[in-house]
């Protein structure tokens, strides 16, 4: 078959799958795209869920990556509210809930991830809310104002953003959190500790080290019981615990998966018909230098687009410094990097000051830079992770040194 019939399916029409169908188009494929998610609404950014769309001051429709009509101008074929049961990959196809099946010659899976559910008595209650599409933001939405008791289970991104949100709306909140410090699992604890004064100063009750043990629902109220306190009463319940890979589908098929689908930095698995992209994998980054998991709007956009120009011809690999970045209050916080360890940090500015840099550091070497309103030196941070260079700690925490020389 010749490259200019071949049909490419995409299942996951999230921000991943959207923007590798725009992006397959852009690169000159001919051949059919046709496009399979779950939701009823086209691809859209998920990062407003937890603040612009929950604080009510835009439409859902102002997260869809394109208008509708787009799909139908560049000939992609939408298929929404559609649930693919299985794939066939001997005979190249995949087979949809209602029984009907299209085949494949290419196969991209941008199934992204869900909210990881809170394994505890209460936990799928009607007033416990889990922010991972549109339909669970608005619901929330609707149910917080001035005066509405809400309790965050969680204090990751996800949780800290509903906080503070929910904090605009007028709501009293009281954020619980497991491990001794907010975002512990992707950033160093003086971060946390800095994130915990901001809430705490905007109103926030925020616990950390408390172990949720039941959600119980009186009828008039909800009850988060923890070990060794008082129950926290509240209107209702946000869980913000992370978020695990759609990764059954692939898994079922026989593709390698180790919490989310195994490809390289090409977005290749196991099987060389089938690519995957966005928060289901777990990728290759050659910078460094191990496979990844990632729950990030950056990774999901440009992992989608770098896997479907290498599916429409390209060879350039997928070789990103991970970033991320969240909208708290008047705070402005972005992250580059994964650091699984580090032996120092630099503090390039102070907290107490309107806007500062932290660098973490391992064995000389920059390896997580993290601004807080401060974001003109997030460029300089990535580079330095990038070129895996060693530098001054004294010139790097002098804010007179200029990060482009050291960047040189």
């Amino acid at each position: 078959m010749s490259s200019g019939n071949r049909h490419i399916v995409i299942v996951g029409a999230g921000h991943a799958g959207g923007r590798a169908a725009e992006t397959l188009r852009a690169a000159g494929h001919p051949g059919r795209v046709t496009l399979v998610g779950s939701e009823a609404h086209p691809p859209y950014e998920r990062p407003p869920l937890s603040k612009e769309l929950l604080a009510g001051t835009i439409a859902h429709e102002k997260t869809y990556l394109n208008p509708a009509t787009f799909y139908t101008e560049k000939d992609i074929t939408l298929r929404l509210g559609a649930t693919v049961a299985a794939i066939d990959r001997t005979a190249q196809r995949i087979e949809l809930g209602d029984g009907s099946t299209i085949p494949y010659d290419a196969l991209l899976l941008t199934t992204g991830a869900r909210a990881r559910r809170l394994p505890l008595p209460g936990g799928d209650g009607q007033r416990v809310f889990y922010l991972r599409d549109i339909a669970d933001s608005l619901a929330l939405r609707e149910r917080l104002g001035d005066g509405t008791r809400l309790a965050v289970i969680g204090a990751g991104f996800i949780g800290l953003e509903v906080a503070a949100t929910a904090r605009k709306r007028g709501a009293a909140v009281t954020v619980l959190e497991l491990a001794p410090h907010p975002l512990a699992r992707v950033a160093a604890p003086e971060i946390g500790e800095f994130l915990a004064q901001v809430h705490r100063a905007n109103g926030v009750d925020l616990a950390t080290g408390v172990k949720v043990t039941a959600i119980e629902d009186t009828g008039a109220e909800l009850r988060v019981i923890a070990d060794g306190a008082a129950p926290i009463p509240a209107d209702y319940v946000a869980v913000g615990i992370g978020a695990q890979p759609n990764s059954e589908l692939a898994q079922a098929a026989g593709l390698e998966t180790r919490d989310g689908i195994i490809v390289d930095q090409f977005g290749h698995t196991n099987d060389p018909a089938i690519f995957a992209a966005g928060d289901v994998t777990r990728h290759f980054n050659p910078i460094l230098g191990r496979h990844i998991r990632l729950e990030a709007w950056q990774n999901a956009q440009n992992q989608g687009i770098a896997v479907a120009k290498i599916m429409a011809g390209g060879a350039q690999p997928f070789a990103e410094v991970p970033w991320f970045w969240t909208d708290q209050y008047n705070i402005n916080l972005q992250m580059a990097g994964a650091p699984d360890r580090w032996d120092r940090i630099v503090w390039r500015g102070l907290p107490s000051e309107p806007g500062f840099t932290l660098f973490q550091l391992l064995g000389g070497k920059v390896v997580a830079a993290v601004t807080v309103n401060n974001a003109r030196e997030m460029r300089f941070g990535r580079a330095l992770i990038q070129s895996g260079k060693i530098v001054d700690p004294a010139l790097l925490g002098d804010k007179a040194a200029k990060l482009q020389d050291l960047v040189r």
